[in-house]
């Protein structure tokens, strides 16, 4: 790969770094990874919570019809019925009474428990004896007695009416020359022409399966379905978690995943090389969290909690997939970010306003297991100050709104706050807040509390002053006595004895005795022992140390939003501005990592 910057801690790492030629992800039977994205669940993690009735609605022009089945532990659709091409929308309901009619709560026409119309869809059946080996065979049956086709505990059925009482369903069967009263668990679906009580499929596989649909009888190329206001690629899944509502579930592939989520997550819009950065950090985001919410039915969910993920987009034009994010999904197509042999964890937020944070202060992450989520000095955002809005903020409080404003997490009740002593990293950012009261007490806030201290001050970030207070010289915390050479301002080498140097094309030599360190900003300076650059790049109070702040009114003033750990979304776009490479980006905010493919 192509560097056109190197940094000791980089290049000492390299030496030991090993990214395996073969990883064992999830596939189907084609060689596709497929990813399960939660669109709907009671997870306080998806927008939309469980649903008593999911619609679905074919994209004009993007296929048509629907199959009904399921998919097996591979991620393979398993086909049990399908529609016709005539059908294009249709809604997944509970078997409960159910009635279609406009919904005030939710503000359309929908199928719900009230009743909103003479449009009903009940809960009791009358099953024709007979046993089918094949969909055809139960549909055709289904046509004479005019019913429907039902796949229960693994055996298809024929099924006619769908009554609101067990009375309505006797009275039924009077007429009929034979049958018998049956319903579902709390399990079953059912699957109607939207706007109709017609029954299209009906599915019960208990507890652990669940109903999937496949859409499209057509065999279009680009097959696209309407859900929520976003049209989806791939297939859903519909189940009843606990026997309740409906948890819905996009069954997709990995790029496809992908290319729903850069545009989301960075603007659709940005430089081609942040794209594919951010390409990276979702595709290794999404393989490292297979099953990560299994209890629920799905890999990942939908919000920033995982990744935001809006699918093919809705129908605004400036909203959703560009040519250029896709693009940047197309040719960085199965790549990763590994740390030797395992996929890296790879966080990003929005912008660090000078430099990340190493996740244990955030966190509490073990820097032992993942080293490479150590916070970097970031010059590079700065570059592109008036394109991001929380380059420069301001929060003011007096100091009784401040106090008030804690209060309301259950600090500092009944008196006023004498003074505020804020301790820094090394790195120049906010990693613990300690208030202390007129009447003595004290309350510790760090990143890492519940409120953490973004949320107890209000602020964006953890990099900021508060009344313009910086470190006095000589407080923060400084190399020993020829303690070494600083390494990405984090760490340091005890001395230059054996150092050797990787070249951009992976030869390695002896470092001579002149070296020289070039700072982000392209500020060149000669390596001595026992020191480092103390170039400051954007962000505050940088070598540690702690400042008290009093008085009758609190300013933070600061740079930044976000958690801080990883990537700055920002400061890819400035990189990339000025000509890094995608892998050259993530591996600058991901010491030690490599950029390579996954299978």
């Amino acid at each position: 790969m192509r560097k056109r910057f190197m940094q000791l801690a980089a290049v000492l790492l390299a030496m030991t770094l090993c990214v395996p030629t073969v990883w064992a992800a999830r596939t189907n039977g084609s060689g596709d990874v497929k990813i399960r994205v939660g669109l709907a669940s009671s997870s306080s993690h998806n927008d939309t919570g469980e649903l008593a009735c999911a619609h679905l609605q074919n994209n004009t022009g993007y296929g048509a019809g629907y199959r009904f089945g399921y998919y097996d532990s591979d991620l393979d659709f398993v086909e049990l019925g399908r529609t016709d091409e005539s059908v294009t929308e249709v809604a997944v309901l509970k078997t409960q009474n159910m009635y279609y009619g406009y919904v005030a709560s939710a503000g359309k026409y929908t199928y719900s428990d009230a009743i909103t119309s003479d449009v009903a869809v009940g809960c009791y059946h009358i099953r024709i004896p007979g046993s089918y080996s094949t969909y055809e065979d139960a549909a055709a049956d289904a046509a004479i007695f005019g019913g429907f086709v039902a796949w229960i505990d693994g055996a298809y059925q024929v099924r006619v009416g769908a009554y609101l009482s067990r009375e309505g369903a006797e009275g039924a069967l009077a007429t009929m020359e034979q049958g018998t009263i049956v319903g579902t668990s709390s399990y079953g679906v059912n699957v109607v022409e939207t706007g109709t009580d017609r029954i299209l499929f009906q599915f019960d596989g208990g507890a652990s399966q669940a109903l999937g649909i496949l859409p499209d009888v057509t065999g279009a190329d680009d097959v696209r379905t309407w859900f929520v206001g976003f049209k989806y690629r791939g297939g859903f899944t519909y189940q009843r978690v606990g026997g309740g509502n409906l948890t819905v579930v996009n069954v997709v592939e990995l790029e496809d995943y992908v290319k729903g989520v850069v545009c989301y997550e960075m603007g659709r819009e940005w430089p081609l090389d942040a794209l594919k950065a951010q390409a990276i950090c979702a595709r290794t985001y999404a393989l490292k969290r297979l099953n990560y919410h299994g209890s629920l039915g799905f890999d990942v969910c939908n919000t920033d909690y995982c990744q935001v993920y809006r699918g093919a987009g809705s129908n605004r034009i400036d909203y959703g997939p560009s040519a250029v994010s896709d693009r940047a999904v197309e040719e960085t197509a199965g790549e990763v970010l590994w740390y030797k042999n395992t996929l890296a964890d790879t966080f990003f937020s929005s912008s660090h306003g000078g430099a990340s944070e190493s996740a244990y202060y955030i966190w509490g992450t073990s820097m032992e297991k993942y080293p490479y989520l150590c916070g970097v000095t970031d010059p590079y955002e700065e570059t592109i100050a008036d394109k991001n809005s929380y380059s420069s903020w301001t929060v003011t409080y007096s100091a009784s709104a401040l106090a008030k404003r804690l209060q309301g997490y259950g600090y500092g009740t009944n008196t006023s706050i004498d003074h505020l002593e804020l301790t820094y990293s090394e790195l120049g950012n906010v990693i613990k807040v300690k208030v202390a009261y007129a009447n003595g007490q004290s309350n510790t806030i760090t990143p890492r509390t519940s409120p953490g201290i973004r949320s107890a001050f209000g602020v964006n970030s953890i990099r900021f002053t508060v009344n313009g207070q910086t470190v006095q010289e000589g407080s923060g915390s400084k190399p020993a006595a020829g303690g070494g050479c600083a390494v990405n301002g984090t760490g340091s080498l005890s001395s230059l004895e054996g150092l050797y140097s990787i070249s951009g094309s992976g030869t390695t030599e002896k470092a001579g005795e002149d070296l020289y360190v070039i700072s982000g900003t392209g500020k060149t300076s000669k390596l001595e022992e026992g020191s480092g650059s103390n170039e400051n790049t954007g962000g505050t109070n940088q070598g540690g140390g702690t400042v008290t702040v009093s008085g009758s009114s609190y300013v933070f003033t600061g740079s930044g939003w976000g958690h801080q750990v990883g990537m700055s979304q920002y400061g890819a776009n400035a990189m990339a501005r000025l000509g890094f490479s995608y892998d050259e980006i993530v591996e600058f905010y991901f010491p030690g990592t490599q950029v390579g493919d996954y299978q």
